[in-house]
Parts: C-alpha cells; structure tokens; sequence
C-alpha cells in the first residue's frame, strides 16, 4: 500500500474494523516515511458470469431493480427489496465462491421473492425461466399450492 501523501511504500495498519454488513474492512493505516495516517477499505469481489460469458461485478441495485419490476402495483414495500436484494447477495456469498452465472443468481432470488409475493414470483419467474405457454404458468401455480 503506497501512502496517498508521499506515496512511500511502507506503511502499517494502525486499527482494522469489519463494516456493518460484514463484507468490507475498514484499516486505518500509517505511512512509515511521513507519519500522516490515511483509511483503507477492502472489500471482496463477486462476479457474475453473464450469459454471454462476460464477467461483470454483482450489483445488489440490480437485483432490487428487477425485482421491483416483478413487484410493480404489488403491496411490497421498498424495504422489503432491499432486504431481498441483501438475502440475495448474503446467499451467494456464503457458497464461497469468487464467480457465480446470471442463472445462479436467478435461482437466488426465487425463494426470497416467492416467501415475499407470490405473484411478483410467478412474473419474476416467467420471465427468468422463460414460461412459453399458459402449462408453465399452471406447474409453477400448482407448485406454489403444494409448496
């Protein structure tokens, strides 16, 4: 790490805390040449393999806005996405891995969104696995009634 000041190369970490949501360090650091203290923040990276075999970073704005639309004129409070996009990002991360496909990330927000409501589900669905005729929309139907 180069001080931001003098750009010296060797500075020591004086006081390290983990954000609120546990996915971030904050490190308080000292440059070792000038004494001038500075903040770090070390966060991890999640990509997602798009379909087209892109990687781009995960976006948890991007999952809420999706959503949102599956839960347009629904009785879903803004709160309630945030927490689903959260849910989302905490399950994805907790499988260990650095990479996950877009698909991954739609089976991720399946359950959340249906324990949320079930007809922003079955539009969240639709869309996500593709429903063709009105049979997919009956199984998924009668898949929620037996769930």
């Amino acid at each position: 790490m180069h001080c931001p000041y003098c750009h010296h190369a060797e500075t020591k970490v004086v006081e390290t805390r983990v954000s609120e949501d546990g996915y971030s360090i904050r490190r308080r650091r000292m440059c070792l040449y000038c004494n001038k203290r500075f903040t770090t923040l070390e966060t991890t990276t999640l990509l997602v393999e798009k379909r087209s075999g892109s990687l781009e970073p995960f976006n948890r704005d991007k999952v809420i806005s999706g959503v949102r639309k599956a839960c347009q004129g629904r009785p879903v409070k803004e709160n309630d996405l945030k927490m689903l996009g959260q849910r989302v990002e905490e399950d994805l991360r907790s499988t260990g891995q650095a990479q996950v496909t877009s698909d991954e990330v739609g089976k991720a927000i399946l359950k959340p969104l249906r324990d949320l409501d079930e007809v922003a589900y079955l539009r969240f669905a639709s869309v996500y696995q593709n429903f063709e005729n009105l049979d997919d929309f009956q199984s998924a139907i009668d898949e929620l009634k037996h769930a």
